[in-house]
């Protein structure tokens, strides 16, 4: 390739973006960077299907549980490690991957986001119990006193879009959306996005049969490990927070596991609203990897 070249796989989560990737770094000659927001944690892994050890074996995946669930991590600081991640994969092989679901993530390497400050954390704790005891109606009110702005615009059926810009906006003491210049930021590289996506129902049979396999491999247990952790915002994700309620004994396991299958589509489809906005993005089923790997090497000039 003459011009460094970041090629993105993105999809919804089941849909087989690790397996694709593997496949067009083997073809390409180059490494994998993760793009994937709860794969940073190293105590997170059969929950958050991070890539198994005989496929990293094929293929280094860089970003990849590098972080522990106790540290403050956000997408501009995963901006910052992404960036010089394909800065040396650049001087080695003139390419790289990058597989992932975050589409935060995927904009950060793309376009970059704005440059937002440290959370204090008990500014956080706080807002979290606060949450749990009142419900996300009494954020949503203070939101709407201290930053109208961003209480216009984000999604409020969302609490914990409500929570991000209330916790920085009360730790700054700055509104949550005067730190959003919306700017695109210049790369030096050129970024080339390709799509997986297939029928509806049969997503959907992917991610029901995928959390089977999962609670089949332990995460129960997984959970179980986690159970000290479960005020943290890395653990406010789909199939620890069902799990937690379940050990909590407010639901039976199989209704534990059905509402992760539940919460699994539904975040399947906010990807892919996400995504289906972006008009760069070229879209292929995942069973079409020798076409996706020609669609690579033809844009990239190889």
């Amino acid at each position: 390739m003459s011009i460094n070249t970041a090629v993105l796989i993105v999809g919804p989560t089941g849909v087989g973006k690790t397996g694709v990737a593997i496949r067009l770094a083997e073809s390409l000659g180059t490494e994998i960077v993760s793009a994937d927001s709860r794969q940073v944690y190293r105590e997170l892994t059969i929950g958050t299907a991070v890539p198994e050890e005989e496929q990293r074996k094929r293929v280094r995946h860089h970003l990849l549980q590098h972080r522990s669930v106790t540290e403050y991590y956000n997408a501009s600081m995963f901006e910052e490690e992404a960036l010089q991640a394909l800065s040396d994969l650049f001087e080695k092989y003139g390419k790289a991957v990058v597989c992932g679901g975050s589409g935060l993530y995927i904009r950060a390497i793309c376009q970059g986001i704005d440059d937002i400050p440290a959370v204090d954390p008990e500014v956080r704790r706080t807002l979290l119990q606060r949450m749990k005891e009142e419900g996300p109606e009494s954020l949503r009110f203070e939101l709407k006193k201290l930053d109208p702005v961003s209480y216009r615009n984000i999604d409020l059926r969302n609490p914990m879009r409500i929570l991000k810009a209330l916790e920085i906006s009360l730790s700054t003491g700055r509104p949550y959306s005067g730190f959003l210049t919306r700017g695109k930021k210049k790369r030096d590289f050129q970024s080339l996005k390709i799509g997986l996506n297939i029928e509806r129902n049969v997503l959907y049979n992917r991610i029901n049969y995928r959390v089977d396999e999962m609670i089949e491999k332990g995460l129960l247990e997984e959970v179980r490990t986690c159970m000290e952790y479960r005020h943290l915002n890395a653990l406010n994700t789909v199939g620890y927070r069902e799990l937690f309620d379940h050990l909590d004994g407010n639901t039976s396991l199989p209704e534990a596991v059905d509402l992760i299958k539940r919460n699994s589509r539904r975040y399947a489809r906010r990807q892919l609203t996400w995504f289906n906005r972006d008009q760069d993005i070229h879209w292929f089923e995942p069973g079409q990897v020798d076409e996706i790997i020609k669609f690579a090497m033809d844009a990239a000039g190889q």
